[in-house]
């Protein structure tokens, strides 16, 4: 088997035609590695046309006893699937044999939130005084304010941010743009950033338009935003298990408590589907029934 020219043909159609991003790209590919791996070990003459749906199944079975969670039972499921769709376009199989692959449930996860007070004190446990201090109000202002992905934060461009509409346009999974209204705090709180501190940087060449640097003029990396966090609710006395997506969580959370509609939040949040935004409306009975009485006229 010329795995291999596969697994290379797989990538570039995951790229170029399906726009997805690279960690994702990545994660698929090693993913339909392991099944090549897997039936090798079993017979080194396997054909990609012989490749059956007990085989898939067989696959699965050894993942299950390797004890691979649900969650990544169900990824490498995704990336199989995606991997025989592009046999099938290329004509490199004439048969899909994991069209009857079925995923397994998984049991939807949901992460710690923080309450508004908790976020206040998140944001005031911050030193202004140090020379990062301002940088450091202004990401928890935008993360939180904006619902941002850390990635995206990362990436987030000066050139992206209009002041006059309050709008930022953030590059999401996918390389998909969206705009996301911005709050007049966290603008202001970038805009003394950039004004008083960020000014006095000697920026790396690539760099000058990224917002949010560190000290060396380089932009930020994920693991630095997840050690700000982390750092910011040890002095805030949380005891929560908090990331960035804690705070793109309590700002799903916020919204929707706040009576927002869901397509809205979805839209703001950049998902493809909106059954991947309700994972966020893990709303009180209190409230829900708050809005069967103001809102339903049976109530």
């Amino acid at each position: 088997m010329n795995t291999q020219s596969y697994i290379k043909g797989f990538a570039a159609y995951l790229k170029l035609e399906r726009s997805l991003a690279e960690n994702s790209i990545e994660a698929y590919t090693k993913d339909v590695e392991k099944l090549f791996q897997y039936l090798e070990s079993l017979d080194q003459s396997v054909s990609i046309t012989k490749i059956t749906l007990k085989d898939l199944r067989d696959f699965l079975i050894w993942l299950h006893e390797l004890r691979a969670e649900a969650s990544t039972q169900a990824r490498v499921i995704s990336g199989i699937k995606s991997f025989f769709s592009y046999l099938l376009q290329e004509d490199l199989i004439t048969n899909d044999p994991s069209e009857l692959l079925e995923t397994p449930k998984i049991a939807r996860k949901l992460p710690d939130t923080l309450n508004i007070h908790e976020i206040d004190l998140l944001i005031v446990a911050i030193d202004a005084s140090k020379p990062e201090g301002m940088r450091n109000k202004a990401i928890l202002e935008t993360l939180y304010g904006c619902g941002l992905r850390v990635s995206e934060l990362t990436e987030l461009k000066i050139s992206n941010i209009f002041e006059d509409s309050e709008f930022v346009r953030v590059v999401g999974k996918g390389n998909k743009e969206r705009l996301v209204p911005i709050g007049a705090t966290a603008l202001k709180l970038i805009k003394i950033y950039i004004d008083e501190v960020r000014v006095h940087l000697k920026i790396k060449k690539g760099n000058e338009d990224f917002i949010f640097l560190n000290r060396f003029g380089a932009k930020l990396s994920r693991v630095s935003i997840f050690n700000l966090i982390k750092s910011c609710a040890i002095a805030a006395g949380i005891n929560k298990s908090i990331s960035p997506h804690t705070l793109r969580h309590s700002f799903a959370t916020h919204l929707i408590e706040g009576g927002a509609d869901l397509r809205a939040v979805q839209d703001m949040l950049g998902h493809a589907s909106i059954t991947t935004t309700e994972i966020y409306t893990h709303l009180d009975r209190d409230y829900l029934k708050t809005v069967i009485t103001e809102f339903h006229p049976r109530a």
